[in-house]
């Protein structure tokens, strides 16, 4: 199957949505990008790649300030950070470039504000995979090689963070339907069926445009 389009998929923790993304990008023969992120934006950086692996995806609370004491611009060559935006900040604002920059080919991004990053291009499908917390947190334990009785507290924690950092980011809450093109319940399906399921999506996307 061809692919014309980019695919910005969030996830709750613990619902497959990294898997279903990676393979969703087999799939379609596009390019897959999660963790790849980070590394990309420590060489552009020049900081250690193991600095941002350990803030990736936290909020900041230095940022709206940075932004009203004018401390880093948008141009056309992308942004002019100072030295006073924390690390947190310097890592978002680099993968925001990054991912508008990879977003001009056809690609899967998982997470890092990538729907709300791509809200105004044409070609970005959006969608959040979620399912039920039971059903997360059997998973995180038996993927994850999480203890059983730590799993519940590790899926609560993993999702306020991400809901953090996407709220302090877009303004916006996390996991509300309108804020995506599709959701899916990965709960009620295989792996497999829910790449299915989002590969047609794509499809009657690009077949309507």
């Amino acid at each position: 199957m061809s692919c014309n389009s980019v695919i910005a998929i969030s996830r709750e923790f613990g619902s497959g949505g990294r898997e279903i993304a990676s393979r969703l990008a087999e799939r379609l023969d596009i390019s897959f990008y999660d963790k790849e992120l980070i590394y990309l934006a420590a060489k552009k950086s020049g900081v250690d790649p193991s600095v941002f692996e350990k803030i990736d995806e936290h909020s900041s609370s230095s940022l709206l300030y940075s932004l009203s004491m004018g401390m880093f611009s948008f141009g056309q060559n992308g942004f002019s950070p100072d030295d006073q935006i924390s690390v947190h900040d310097q890592l978002y604002l680099i993968q925001y470039e990054i991912i508008r920059k990879l977003a001009k080919t056809p690609c899967v991004i998982v997470g890092r504000c990538a729907d709300y990053i791509l809200k105004d291009n044409p070609d970005c499908i959006s969608v959040f995979i979620h399912s039920d917390f039971d059903l997360r947190c059997e998973r995180v334990a038996r993927v994850r090689n999480v203890p059983e009785n730590k799993a519940a507290s590790v899926v609560r924690k993993t999702d306020k963070m991400r809901s953090n950092y996407y709220q302090f980011y877009t303004e916006q809450k996390w996991g509300m339907p309108q804020n995506y093109n599709l959701t899916v319940n990965s709960g009620k399906l295989s792996v497999s069926q829910a790449v299915d399921v989002i590969a047609e999506y794509v499809r009657i996307f690009e077949k309507g445009k």
